[in-house]
């Protein structure tokens, strides 16, 4: 399939950019601030300053805003789903009345919410993937989970799953593009005909896929027992991670302008 050639998400691009030189903590808690102010978005108007934004910081770390864009292809249907779910089920002043189907102002208007809320959602989360490392994201999650460690939290070990997880989507999609291109290599057919048989045609796909997805885990697993991995108590860094101004400089620009997006959010467009 050639959209798979195209999907960003969970890849890291390396580029000499300020953004890239942040300490992971302080990316990953400004992403956090912009998830938390998305979601108190009122009127679809406000996300204009977040696609500004969103240009400016991929300009600032150097990478084509076009990449950016690509990982919310994802949820591409998704949002059409819920978007045409709004438009057509939520009350109010109709726009468009044809008995049987009627389309709200009201309706159209939170579909466009609804439907930019997810896309931003995930541009943002994807372009904290694309401009950290996943070793640095996994050392700066299990740092800001370290104050729940002497509550039992296994912090080293979350980090380490979530840094696995993301580390193999790109793997995982060369592998299913690799299969695609042996089965239509063979005949096989995925554009063809309805629904089901379409389904079946993907059957080839997945059984080698899952097959493929266990022997990487199992591998990967014989790799860390061979290296006598034993989980973080004990374990050094070759690179520490630090602090520095420019890092809480980032952080508290991103809450600043969450916070006067906010308050023009309720003053001017409520």
């Amino acid at each position: 399939m050639k959209f798979l050639n195209h999907l960003t998400f969970g890849q890291y691009i390396p580029a000499e950019s300020p953004v890239h030189t942040l300490d992971p903590r302080a990316k990953i808690l400004s992403v956090l601030v912009l998830l938390t102010g998305i979601f108190l978005v009122r009127h679809p108007l406000a996300f204009i300053p977040w696609g500004l934004l969103l240009a400016g910081l991929t300009a600032l770390s150097r990478l084509p805003f076009s990449m950016v864009l690509r990982s919310a292809k994802p949820v591409l249907i998704l949002v059409i789903f819920t978007s045409l779910i709004h438009i057509f089920f939520t009350d109010g002043r109709p726009l468009i009345d044809l008995r049987i189907v009627v389309v709200t102002r009201e309706g159209v208007t939170m579909a466009v919410y609804m439907g930019l809320r997810l896309l931003f959602l995930v541009l943002f989360a994807s372009f904290l993937t694309l401009t950290t490392k996943p070793m640095e994201l996994s050392d700066g999650l299990e740092r800001l989970f370290s104050p729940l460690v002497p509550l039992g939290f296994p912090a080293h070990e979350l980090a380490m799953m979530m840094t696995i997880a993301l580390r193999f989507i790109p793997t995982l999609l060369d592998e299913t593009d690799r299969i695609l291109k042996a089965q239509l290599a063979r005949g096989a057919s995925f554009d063809r005909g309805g629904i089901w048989k379409r389904l079946k045609a993907f059957l080839p796909v997945l059984i080698p896929l899952f097959v493929i997805v266990f022997a990487r885990a199992e591998d990967l697993a014989t790799a860390m027992e061979s290296r006598n991995y034993r989980g973080g108590e004990g374990r050094t860094r070759m690179n520490p991670l630090r602090w520095t101004g420019a890092d809480t400089a980032a952080l508290g620009g991103i809450l600043l302008f969450v916070a006067l997006l906010f308050l023009a959010d309720r003053r001017f467009l409520s």
